[in-house]
This record gives structure tokens, sequence and C-alpha cells, in this order.
């Protein structure tokens, strides 16, 4: 029954994302600092959860339905911004290289169609990259770092041949880094989402930058 849920649910979505052509990929320099109203058309929402409020986005209570950016990623790229989250379980959360288009649609196990990257996951006791299943196999994983409430970080993501890298603040070696060799590149892996469970998390001054 979950299956067919699932498969409805993404068959719906996938009809609704026909209708309208994405905007141009990523291909030089792009920049986002939130400086409007409403989330807007870049972006497409696979629910609710997501806010523009004073310049910044507010991802609360998504319960893993992912906020993708329309605009596909080159293979090779780096995305900055700035996270944080107010709350002792921290569980800051985006996606990297997914289908822009795939979403939890009832609470239960959620299999992602990209690389998960999650700071202070799971009442902040842990931090991952995970490729397409965060409670699978292929996951790198840290438990010595918390999120503090309150505080902004500045993350950076690299992704150069087959290693995804991931940097906070201003590290010289990465905090987690994942090398894969089936790397997930073309269809169905173009696209940048923030994610977000449950807490209140915020997300700021976003860069792409091809590589």
């Amino acid at each position: 029954m979950r299956r067919w849920l699932q498969i409805s649910a993404l068959v719906s979505v996938l009809a609704s994302a026909c209708k309208v052509a994405d905007p141009p990929p990523v291909t030089s320099t792009w920049y986002d600092g939130f400086e409007r109203d409403e989330v807007g058309t870049n972006y497409r929402a696979t629910g609710d959860g997501y806010r523009i409020r004073a310049g910044q986005l507010s991802a609360k209570g998504a319960y893993n339905r992912p906020l993708w950016l329309r605009k596909k990623l080159p293979r090779d790229v780096r995305i900055e911004f700035d996270a944080w989250s107010t709350e002792p379980r921290g569980d800051i959360k985006v996606e990297l290289f997914g289908d822009g288009v795939s979403f939890d649609p009832d609470r239960g196990a959620y299999m992602a169609t990209g690389y998960e990257l999650i700071f202070g996951g799971w009442h902040n006791s842990k931090s991952i990259i995970a490729r397409l299943d965060e409670h699978g196999k292929d996951v790198v994983a840290r438990r010595d770092v918390k999120v503090v409430p309150g505080k902004h970080y500045h993350w950076k993501i690299e992704r150069k041949g087959n290693v995804v890298r991931w940097y906070i603040d201003d590290m010289t070696k990465p905090f987690l880094e994942l090398a894969d060799p089936q790397p997930l590149a073309g269809p169905g892996h173009e696209y940048f989402g923030f994610n977000n469970w449950e807490t209140d998390t915020w997300f700021d001054n976003v860069v792409i930058t091809p590589l």
C-alpha cells in the first residue's frame, strides 16, 4: 500500500512539473539571497514547510518533502550557503544531485534520489553524508560536533570527480567527505534541494558555482 502511495504521489508531481519548463541550468555563478516575499518560481515545493521570512528561507515541519531548486546543476559544482537551527535538536538537512521532484508521501521510510547531507540529525547526535539512503550502508558519519542553537554556519559543498566534500565555516579539511565509485550524475541526479523533517531551520545567501 505504501509503495502504491509513493508511486501515485510521484506521478502526480511529475505530471504537474511537466507543465512548466525549468529555468535555465546553472552555467555560471548563481546567487539567491531570498530578498523577497515568496519562495518564487525558481523552486519546486513538494510540500508545506517553506517560507520566506525577513530575507531568509525558513524550513520547518516539511517531513522530508524537499524544496527543489529547478535549475539543473553542473556535474562538478560548489554550493555555499548559511544555515542554522534555533533548536537544540539541530537537524539541518539538504540534498544534492537528486531528481528534483521526489518526496516522502507519508512520513515513512524516505529514499532520497541523491546525496543527503545532515548536520546534527537524530536529535543532534550525528552528522552524515548519505548516498540515496540515510539509513543505508553508503554513509559517512561523525558524532563529535553538535549544532549550537542560533549559531549561523557557513556550508561549502563540492563535488569534483567522484568525491563529495563538505566544509563548515573556515575548515581547511572537510567536515565530511564521501567517495562514490558510481557518482550520481545525469538524468535523475541534477538538482539541489533544501529539506527538513521537523525542527526550525534556516538558510540564506546561496551561491552555486560550476567547477
